[in-house]
């Protein structure tokens, strides 16, 4: 690990640049100039000029730049916060201007993708630490982070067998000064874990919002006028960036078609038990969902 990256004395990062400062990369951006120890200097970029300008009306890093090649040039470490279906795109294209001893990091929500993509342009002098912070609102943009958008959520890390154990370490550091909990795990199992607890529940809100959109005129008018509080949070599920969530629904396929499968037949089993009156299997579904409710609320993920 290069000797300009220490954990010891100062902040972590003597220079940290976000490649696309959205809901996530503008919520590192802000808690990171809020707490002082992460970097000593925040380099936002992004190929949009509206998006550059904005962040830096916001005061978010110290420089701005359009262009990835010279945002990662003397970068410590460089976290790619652009939608899942760019990420490998992007990391390539920064990869050999990235100097060595410098972390690579990603924030994408499925990594079997990423990986597969990205392997054939990784480094062996450039340490590739990915990242999933399971945190986030419906909201996009600059304008759309907070500092305490992670404190108490989980961060999920998968690094390669090849990865030095200090980059890993660094990068898990970062997130718990952001205010997150860590785990690592196997990519494949991640990709498991986030197609039934994230990637499906936003493909139902999805489909059910269209649904209800489908409806006659009259009926559909009614649904919007008569909401009730059930509908109102698949609704703003479904407020989510299409882009963002179209990238992950295809970059995460296998798991989440494997998950939407067993829940259709959860939902097969429900409705025989609505059409032949099987209370103690009705009820019994209800209890397991009180059960899953108690325990976010006791993990203090609610």
């Amino acid at each position: 690990m290069t000797d300009s990256i220490t954990a010891s004395s100062g902040p972590l990062f003597r220079r940290l640049a976000i490649i696309g400062p959205g809901l996530i990369g503008s919520s590192i951006l802000r808690r990171a100039r809020q707490d002082g120890t992460i970097a000593a200097r925040l380099v936002a970029c992004d190929i949009s000029p509206d998006v550059c300008r904005r962040v830096a009306e916001l005061g978010l890093a110290d420089e701005v730049e359009q262009d990835p090649l010279r945002a990662v040039a003397d970068a410590d470490c460089v976290i790619l916060c652009v939608p899942v279906g760019a990420i490998a795109e992007v990391g390539a294209h920064v990869l050999p201007a990235m100097k060595p001893g410098a972390i690579l990091s990603e924030v994408g929500s499925t990594k079997l993708s990423i990986l597969t993509a990205l392997a054939p342009a990784l480094r062996p002098d450039v340490p590739f630490v990915p990242t999933h912070p399971m945190a986030g609102t419906e909201h996009s943009g600059p304008d759309a982070g907070f500092a305490t958008l992670f404190d108490d959520r989980w961060c999920l890390l998968t690094p390669l067998p090849e990865t030095p154990p200090a980059a890993t370490d660094l990068i898990v550091e970062m997130w718990h000064r952001m205010g997150a909990r860590t785990r690592v795990m196997d990519p494949a199992h991640h990709d498991r874990v986030c197609a039934i607890v994230s990637h499906l529940p936003h493909l139902l809100a999805f489909t059910i919002c269209g649904t209800a959109d489908d409806l006659a005129d009259e009926t559909r008018s009614e649904v919007l006028d008569f909401a009730a509080s059930g509908f109102r949070d698949f609704t703003r599920i479904a407020a989510s960036d299409p882009v963002m969530w179209r990238d992950i629904f295809l970059n995460n396929r296998e798991a989440l078609l494997e998950m939407l499968a067993r829940f259709m037949e959860d939902a097969q089993a429900m409705a025989r038990a609505i059409r032949w009156g099987d209370e103690e299997f009705i009820v019994d579904r209800i209890e397991r969902g009180r059960h899953i409710r108690r325990s976010l609320i006791e993990n203090r993920q609610a």
